[in-house]
């Protein structure tokens, strides 16, 4: 998800956007395993444990890997019109998993997960299950693979693996959810203008840091937010792998899921069967430069948008490429001053604009809307861009929002090293500026600290190499102008974990499953019987 604004940091987008992701509805932790209630969706039931396939069940941890769950509809899972219409489907079915909430503390408060699976039609052929997460992070995995689902359902894919998909701890219809801000909240932060580099501005945006901070503390709880982070999402999906009956974990990872994978790849090696990991981070990578990179990709896919336009007629940013930033800047930054009123009685900021346009940067498809939404912010109407923004991040037609926004935030300030220092945090967004020029405020870089700075947990992760001994090989798919992880990510990733590489041609984030026919075959092949891509494997664009 990029971040502008006060918040501009290193972040994943998501792979798979359709509908708003479902928030969240069921409160499910209740001190103590032999307590739990875990609503209509699914129960630990004494006496009728499944044995860990893999006989893997860390000490303690053994009622949690021996859960049976009970599935059944995924209607209550679903918080929109449009998941509900889609979880209507009798081919899908849901449940919870519980989880310690602090895997130090197994006994102690526990973690509903929810889940949603597609099963594959009972046959000899049958492999297991395939486990997805679309990024974020922050992102519904129920949702996804509900989506996705539809459409493998009739492939070797969908016809050899169950299609499952979960919410992370903290995320979406899992409990108990990240919450930090409120809906009028949210819009109020939107609203806000945090490009004033002055003393004063940078003193006036870090309280507000400081607030949302606050803020997620009370709301969430400082046991949640301590235990929100990847390190723990991979143990996670371990127990979702033994309640599953699989013996091996076969995973899709897409952006910020790969994170998950490489993660679980290290803790777990021994319980992979195969692993995708596309639009992959570099596990090795300092945040600070790897939020360089993907400004720098960004320009990059503004860019290839700005050159399509300019061939065509009335184009918003002219005619000449070599004039396109300029022409967005001069559309966009009298906005810092003067928010563009919008009929239903919210104005559009400087932020809205920006993030409006990078949402719609994420797929080729979206630029003829960026067009039009571009020419009527020339005209004075900032509908279409606000649209693109409210997309991203997740407003509901009612002014509440989804969870992602409050779970990108916890969960990042978990995962990554902080930068505390205003010299450093200064620097870093010097370097941002000069990566992506098209985002430049022109007022001057502020060096003010972000919500992780004041962040009341401490990191769980820190960037590393993974040791993965007995890790069977991932394949590793890289797309040479993804705009949201850039190609050489995933070459360090394929090299850290000793798997192959598939190189994609074209400008969007992520691939597989996505429209081309050749990473798709290779893909399925990799599935199905671990075949890795060919040395130098290279799809074309689509």
């Amino acid at each position: 998800m990029p971040v502008t604004g006060r918040s501009r940091r290193a972040w994943q987008g998501d792979a798979v956007r359709a509908t708003p992701r479902p928030r969240s509805v069921l409160i499910a932790a209740v001190a103590g395993l032999a307590a739990l209630l875990l609503g209509a969706c699914a129960q630990v039931v004494p006496g009728t444990a499944v044995p860990d396939p893999a006989g893997s069940a860390p000490p303690g941890l053994e009622a949690f890997y021996g859960q049976q769950l009970t599935w059944g509809p995924c209607a209550p899972l679903a918080a929109t019109d449009e998941d509900r219409q889609i979880y209507a489907d009798p081919a899908l079915q849901c449940a919870r998993m519980q989880v310690p909430l602090d895997y130090a503390a197994p006994h102690g408060r526990t973690a509903a997960i929810a889940v949603l699976r597609h099963a594959a039609p009972a046959s000899p052929e049958r492999i297991g299950s395939l486990v997805i997460n679309p990024g974020g992070p922050g992102a519904s995995g129920i949702q996804t693979a509900a989506y996705l689902s539809s459409s493998l359902a009739s492939t070797d894919v969908g016809r050899r693996f169950d299609i499952v998909g979960f919410d992370p701890r903290g995320v979406g219809a899992s409990e108990p959810a990240i919450r930090c801000l409120n809906g009028p909240e949210r819009d109020a932060d939107r609203r806000d203008d945090d490009t004033d580099p002055s003393p004063a501005g940078v003193a006036s945006t870090e309280g507000e840091e400081r607030q949302v901070v606050d803020l997620c503390a009370q709301r969430s709880g400082l046991d949640v937010l301590a235990n929100v982070g990847t390190r723990d999402v991979a143990k996670d999906m371990d127990v979702l792998r033994a309640v599953l009956g699989d013996p091996r974990l076969t995973y899709l990872g897409y952006s910020y899921g790969t994170r998950i994978g490489s993660t679980y790849a290290e803790e777990f090696p021994r319980n992979v069967r195969a692993m995708i990991l596309d639009g992959a981070l570099d596990p090795d990578q300092d945040p600070t430069a790897e939020l360089v990179d993907q400004g720098r990709g960004f320009q990059g896919a503004f860019d290839a948008f700005a050159r399509n336009c300019t061939t065509r007629p009335n184009c918003p940013l002219g005619q000449d490429p070599a004039q396109t930033t300029r022409a967005y800047q001069d559309l966009t930054r009298p906005l810092i001053a003067r928010p563009l009123p919008l009929p239903d009685g919210r104005v559009m900021s400087y932020g809205d604009a920006q993030q409006g346009t990078i949402n719609a940067l994420y797929v080729e498809a979206y630029w003829p809307r960026l067009t039009r939404a571009l020419s009527d912010l020339r005209a004075g109407n900032g509908t279409g861009l606000m649209t693109l923004a409210d997309e991203y991040y997740e407003r509901n037609p009612d002014g509440s929002y989804a969870s992602s926004q409050d779970a990108f935030e916890a969960i990042r300030c978990v995962d990554d090293p902080r930068i505390t220092d205003p010299a450093q945090s200064l620097a870093r967004a010097e370097a941002y500026n000069q990566a992506a020029p098209f985002l430049d405020s022109g007022r001057g870089v502020s060096g003010a600290r972000d919500s992780c700075a004041f962040w009341p947990v401490p990191p769980t992760s820190q960037p590393h190499v993974p040791q993965v001994p007995g890790l069977a090989p991932p394949l590793v798919v890289s797309t040479t102008g993804d705009p949201a992880t850039p190609y050489q990510a995933g070459v360090e990733l394929a090299r850290a974990l000793n798997g192959s590489l598939l190189t994609k041609i074209g400008d969007e984030h992520t691939a597989v499953f996505q429209n081309s026919t050749c990473v798709d075959d290779i893909a399925t092949r990799y599935l199905i019987d671990n075949t890795p891509a060919p040395p130098g494997a290279t799809c074309p664009a689509t």
